[in-house]
């Protein structure tokens, strides 16, 4: 059993028959009353996403978790199997587990978390940024830069990013898999 002062980014925690990993939280010590800690946290089994308030030393029950390296094979349906870069034993993980499945390509190193008690796969982390080839976007007006001004690009697994105006096709570009956003061109 842990209590709130053992609540960080990536912990997974048994609530309402459940197990949820916690996304964010934040410890807040207000002027009056008593502290408490504001979580938002996200089932590992369907998905869903919810906001939880914990008071100050209200005991949790965490959730011993396993993590490996797995490497990323292909899509099947809603079905996406990977690869243990150990034994190279092979696993089918639903796409719903997966944060940023459009930004998965084939070859793609990510860490599975399982539960240490029933060995089951609990969620998929990605890499912190993947880089990905545009397959398709408009051309760039010359001059039309005032501001900040994007426009969007289909990359090479699917996804559609939002990306300044100099962004060609055939680049290589950096994407922040968390929001999904662009980062940086890639130099060859």
């Amino acid at each position: 059993m842990a209590n709130t002062s053992d609540i960080r980014k990536g912990l997974c925690i048994r609530y309402n028959n459940d197990i949820y990993k916690i996304i964010e939280f934040l410890h807040v010590k207000p002027g009056k009353g008593p502290a408490f800690v504001r979580t938002k946290l996200k089932s590992v089994t369907t998905g869903k996403v919810l906001d939880n308030t914990f008071s100050a030393g209200h005991k949790i029950e965490d959730v011993r978790v396993e993590t490996r390296n797995y490497q990323y094979l292909y899509p099947e349906g809603e079905v996406f199997h990977f690869m243990n870069t150990d034994d190279y034993t092979q696993i089918p993980i639903q796409k719903d587990a997966i944060d940023t499945p459009d930004l998965l390509k084939e070859g793609e190193v990510v860490t599975i978390i399982f539960n240490a008690e029933d060995n089951m796969p609990l969620s998929v982390e990605m890499p912190a940024s993947v880089i990905l080839e545009v397959t398709h976007t408009e051309p760039g007006v010359k001059g039309n830069t005032a501001t900040n001004a994007t426009k969007p690009a289909t990359l090479e697994t699917g996804a559609t990013v939002m990306v300044p105006l100099f962004i060609n096709e055939g680049d290589k570009i950096k994407v922040e898999t968390e929001k999904g956003t662009y980062q940086e061109r890639m130099k060859e």
